[in-house]
């Protein structure tokens, strides 16, 4: 069977959420194309591991982390497992609804696309609020990006990403921090020729809620940005 899209969905300590999160891409999926989706539990610390345990049938494949390796190590090793045409992202703590994936779908099957970005700041439903200093970092590493790709996104840190997994091996990928989307898209955009941009809606987290980016983050977006344009 070929299958169209690959599901990444990295965990670290999502026990109230993650099964929720399962369940709302198995429902989007089912209707409208084959897929498959890819757990990958960065040693939760929590009762992560014992829902996604007791709940097999809402994923295809479990990989559970001996340690600790970040976002982007997790990542990495999902993409050694995926088998799909197109790779999607999607985190596990309910601040992307998967009903927006229906957009991205239609757009895969009339374009053929290399790379869709979602957009939270052109949102089709609602945004929930940002904190100011995270968006003005997030405008600032999308307009360099703009500039030194020659693109017009306007959110390149959103979490929904979805590419041709022929254009992104896992060996090629140096980075294991939140920095890592950065250095995914610099290679993508350099790689391949037809970039498009849905707008999604967004339930973003406060800190106390569980929001895991800091503003610091920055630095190494931009240099992972600098990095992959010019070596």
């Amino acid at each position: 069977m070929n299958i169209l899209a690959s599901i990444i969905v990295p965990v670290y300590n999502e026990q109230e959420t993650i099964i929720s999160v399962l369940e709302k891409i198995n429902k989007v999926f089912n209707s409208i194309s084959t897929f498959e989706i890819i757990v990958v539990n960065d040693c939760s610390n929590d009762k992560t591991e014992n829902a996604l345990l007791q709940n097999p049938t809402l994923y295809n494949k479990l990989i559970n982390n001996k340690i600790n390796i970040g976002k982007g190590g997790s990542i990495k090793k999902a993409l050694q497992e995926a088998s799909g045409k197109y790779v999607f992202f999607q985190d596990a703590d309910n601040e992307y609804d998967p009903v927006d994936f229906i957009k991205f779908v239609k757009l895969i099957k009339r374009y053929d696309p290399d790379l869709i970005i979602g957009s939270r700041f052109i949102y089709s439903e609602y945004t929930r609020s940002h904190y100011f200093f995270n968006k003005i970092g997030n405008m600032i590493i999308t307009f360099i990006f703009n500039i030194l790709y020659n693109c017009t996104f306007t959110d390149i840190y959103s979490c929904y990403i979805v590419f041709k997994r022929s254009l992104l091996e896992s060996g090629q990928l140096k980075s294991s921090g939140f920095e890592q989307q950065a250095e995914i898209l610099g290679k993508l955009v350099r790689k391949g020729k037809k970039f498009y941009e849905i707008p999604i809606s967004y339930n973003g987290r406060t800190f106390e809620e569980g929001k895991k980016i800091k503003f610091y983050h920055i630095f190494l977006v931009i240099y992972q940005i600098i990095k992959n344009r010019f070596f």
